[in-house]
């Protein structure tokens, strides 16, 4: 079937403990997403049978579209009058997902390129090997023993250059002779990814012990990565040796219309798809009870980081232990004993399904929130960087560029539109607060748009990208993303008070704001979805709104659920350290974006 003739669409997500279905139906505006349905997972006993947790939530579309999709255990393709689909695809994480290790030769050059393309393809990185990683010979072949990844990456050398490391890494792996993590009677699939003189070298030491596969090498050259063939691979081996181990998946392979995907490559999908359709510079999160998911794309390159111990549930006691109490406490409108603290923390990690009870439950959740999304990104910002290992004739500007060699790729001056997604972002009671714990966590420059997943269809619709782009982005701009509005970030600092930036903003109805904002302070200005008012700002001497210091800026903003957001807090955000004075300005900044007026 044509993606053309597609009018009735069926996506499932296998998540680890939730299976999220969607309909998706052509109308006369295009395509909608209509219905949705859950069910527990059943990958584990007692059903060990994915496909139950699956008719399970399609069943539920059914009766609240009044659709026939199933016929006993068959999904019904395609339609036929009222009944049945066009095509079902469907993404997975459960069973914990695609866990993989790399490995190259140098650990700052072609292991951390095989560490990208492993991310980029939605494996959760269990380990990077490298010849010169500081471990002996034995300490490397206990670990591969020791870890039992779904499959191992490994990469080294440009092509035609030295082959001794690549070798090397794999007699260690060889000698550790690993045995997969799910399935017994297969061999562990094995990529290799690297220089092609030594191809020969690596299928007489692995050949027979492994299934291995040769792709592409993914640095043929110092200057330039080449990641996609072998992320294609890691698709091709978790498909046909991954999942065809996890109970059902055979079976579940053989319904869907388009291969399965990795709920994480399949967000990074969506991500890269919607950044080129329209040209911008995106970053985007996903967070979890266990792991929070850092996308991003700017100038078309794509990175993503897994940060598996940063969630808040079942890993919220790290977040705790990574950022310290007194940058969780900062974030808090009120004072709390530190044992109060971790003992509320404490208890959502044993009870991870609960929720809060209470107004200041959520800001205690909230304020871990914006932590775990701070020291994710700074994570991220740290594996999304140029290549390196390449020697450059550097003019002196450019040793002030942020672009230069080795630098993060993530530039928030450029940085067009911030995506939120997980259940503490999608689901908080007022999207107000949503926007704000993006806007303490990023800290965007300048003009940038901030939304969220409306119900986390994102893997959904990445999966469907790669069938019909059309009603991937059709969906994902109509029912998927919720436009919360557009920050106003000022860039420079000065003393709390001094003025900042004097602007005038018109709204669509002719209404004109005049008005200054001080250093340290935040305005809201509601203006609907779909709204867009025109800005005039002139910022202060040292400030710049990217035009340059003092430059007067004309634009128009887009608005949303909360509105226009003026932030002249100053970068880095400074709260203050007197006790007291922190609580006040906590305080002020929560009323002026309307935090909590309704609850």
């Amino acid at each position: 079937m044509k993606s053309d003739d597609l009018n009735i669409i069926i996506a499932t997500d296998c998540g680890s403990t939730t299976t999220k279905a969607i309909l998706i139906e052509r109308k006369d505006d295009g395509y909608r997403q209509t219905f949705r349905g859950e069910a527990p997972t059943t990958v584990e006993a007692p059903f060990e049978d994915v496909t139950k947790g699956v008719l399970n939530a399609i069943q539920e579309v059914e009766e609240l579209s009044g659709r026939t999709i199933l016929d006993g255990e068959r999904i019904i393709t395609p339609t036929k009058d009222d009944v049945g689909v066009d095509i079902y695809v469907s993404t997975s994480s459960a069973g914990g997902g695609l866990q993989m290790m790399v490995a190259g030769a140098v650990k700052t050059m072609t292991a951390e390129s095989a560490e990208r393309c492993a991310l980029g393809a939605g494996a959760i990185v269990m380990d990077v090997l490298a010849s010169n990683d500081g471990r002996l010979g034995h300490e490397k072949i206990e670990r591969i023993r020791q870890l039992r990844p779904d499959m191992i990456l490994l990469s080294g050398g440009t092509d035609g250059g030295t082959i001794t490391h690549v070798v090397e890494m794999a007699e260690y792996i060889s000698a550790a002779d690993p045995r997969p993590r799910l399935g017994i009677g297969y061999q562990l699939p094995i990529i290799y990814a690297g220089n092609k003189n030594a191809q020969e070298r690596i299928e007489e030491i692995l050949g027979e012990k492994t299934a291995l596969s040769v792709s592409e090498n993914i640095r043929p050259v110092l200057e330039r990565e080449n990641l996609m063939p072998a992320r294609h691979k890691i698709h091709d081996l978790f498909l046909e040796h991954v999942m065809a181990q996890a109970p059902g998946y055979k079976k579940l392979m053989n319904w869907t219309g388009a291969p399965i995907m990795p709920t994480p490559a399949a967000v990074g999908n969506i991500m890269e798809t919607i950044a080129k359709k329209e040209g911008i510079n995106v970053i985007g999160v996903d967070i979890g009870g266990a792991t929070t998911d850092t996308f991003s794309v700017f100038d078309g390159i794509f990175n993503r980081t897994v940060s598996a111990n940063l969630g808040m549930s079942y890993s919220i006691s790290n977040v705790l232990a990574e950022a310290g109490l007194d940058h969780i406490v900062r974030w808090m409108p009120f004072e709390i004993e530190e044992e109060e603290l971790r003992n509320r923390v404490k208890n959502k990690m044993i009870r991870p399904t609960t929720i809060p009870q209470s107004l200041e439950e959520l800001k205690i959740e909230q304020a871990v929130a914006r932590e775990a999304l701070r020291l994710a990104f700074e994570q991220h910002r740290a594996l999304a960087v140029g290549l390196k290992g390449i020697q450059q004739e550097r003019s002196i500007s450019d040793v002030f560029d942020q672009k230069a060699t080795g630098q993060s790729l993530v530039d928030m001056q450029r940085c067009d539109l911030i995506v939120g997604s997980g259940g503490i972002l999608s689901h908080a009671p007022r999207r107000h607060q949503a926007m704000m714990m993006m806007m303490d966590a990023y800290q965007p420059l300048g003009i940038t748009k901030i939304a969220v997943d409306s119900i986390f269809m994102m893997p959904h619709l990445g999966v469907l990208s790669t069938v019909n782009e059309q009603a991937a982005t059709e969906v994902f701009s109509k029912d998927c993303m919720v436009y919360l509005g557009t920050c106003v970030a000022p860039i420079g600092t000065t003393k709390p008070g001094d003025p900042c930036v004097e602007y005038t903003l018109t709204f669509p109805d002719g209404r004109t704001v005049h008005e200054s904002l001080a250093f340290g302070e935040v305005k809201r200005y509601p203006l609907d979805v779909g709204q867009e008012a025109a800005l005039e700002a002139t910022p202060a001497k040292g400030f710049n709104l990217g035009e340059g210091k003092g430059k007067t800026v004309r634009t128009k903003l887009t608005g949303g659920v909360v509105g226009i957001a003026m932030d002249a807090r100053g970068r880095p955000l400074r709260l203050a350290e007197d006790e007291e004075e922190r609580v006040k300005q906590i305080t002020a900044w929560s009323e002026a974006m309307g935090l909590y007026a309704e609850l």
